[in-house]
C-alpha cells in the first residue's frame, strides 16, 4: 500500500523539520530547563495529541477544503512564511536569544502542561504546512485507500517527531549549561537556526504548487 521510498521521504522531510527550532521545541525546552524533565515530557504528551489532531484532520478530508479554495491554501502558507521569518528575525537580531536560552516560566501544573503542549502544537505552522502540503506528495492514489495511506505516513512523521522532541526535552538542560559557558557556540547556534527558519520561510512563501486532495478513499 504505502512504498519504502515513500515513508523514507516522508522520514526525511520530518528528520529536517523536527530539527529546526520552531514553536514545539522553543516550548519544550524552555519548560524542560526551567521545571524539569518530567514537566517537559507532559508539555511532550500535549504535543503528540496536537500531531494526532492534524493527522485526523488530514485523514478525514479537510484538506479538500485547500484544494477546492485555493485562495485560504495560500494564506496559510503565507502566515507560516510570516512567522517562521518572526521567528528566524528574533533569533538573529542583536541581543536574541537561542532556544537553549529558554524563557523563565512559571511552574504549572500536569493538566497546564499538557494543554499547553496541545495548543503549541496545534498553532504551529509548520506542522500544519507539513500535513496540507508536504505529506500529500507521497500518497498515491494508485495504490489503495488514500486515507490509509496518509494515516500509515502520518504516523511515521509522528514517530520521529516524538523521538526528536523527546530526546531534545530530556537533554535540554546539558544542551543550555554547554551553550551558557561557550558563548561563541551559543552566538553560533543562534544564527544557524536563525538562517535554517529564514530558508524556509522563503521556500514556502516562494511555493506555488495547489493543495493536493488525499484524503478521498
Amino acid at each position: 500500500m504505502v512504498t519504502l521510498s515513500a515513508v523514507l521521504g516522508v522520514a526525511a522531510i520530518e528528520l529536517g523539520m523536527v530539527l529546526i527550532p520552531g514553536p514545539n521545541m522553543i516550548y519544550l525546552v524552555s519548560r524542560s530547563v526551567t521545571q524539569g524533565r518530567r514537566a517537559g515530557l507532559i508539555s511532550l504528551a500535549g504535543v503528540a495529541c496536537g500531531f494526532l489532531v492534524y493527522l485526523v484532520v488530514a485523514t478525514a478530508g479537510v484538506v479538500t477544503i485547500f484544494a477546492l479554495v485555493p485562495a485560504l491554501y495560500t494564506a496559510l502558507k503565507l502566515a507560516g512564511a510570516g512567522y517562521l521569518l518572526w521567528l528566524a528575525f528574533q533569533a538573529v537580531r542583536p541581543g536574541g536569544l537561542s532556544v537553549f536560552t529558554p524563557k523563565a516560566l512559571p511552574a504549572d501544573r500536569p493538566g497546564k502542561l499538557f494543554t499547553m503542549g496541545l495548543v503549541t502544537n496545534l498553532l504551529n505552522p509548520k506542522i500544519a504546512v507539513l500535513y496540507v502540503s508536504l505529506l500529500p506528495q507521497f500518497v498515491d492514489p494508485a495504490r489503495g485507500s488514500v486515507a490509509a495511506q496518509s494515516l500509515v505516513l502520518g504516523l511515521v512523521q509522528i514517530a520521529i517527531a516524538i523521538t526528536v522532541n523527546g530526546l531534545i526535552a530530556m537533554s535540554a538542560g546539558s544542551i543550555s549549561r554547554f551553550l551558557g559557558d561557550r558563548p561563541g557556540w551559543l552566538k553560533l547556534q543562534r544564527y544557524v537556526m536563525g538562517t535554517a527558519l529564514g530558508a524556509m520561510a522563503v521556500r514556502i512563501a516562494a511555493d506555488r504548487s495547489r493543495a493536493v486532495v488525499t484524503a478521498a478513499p
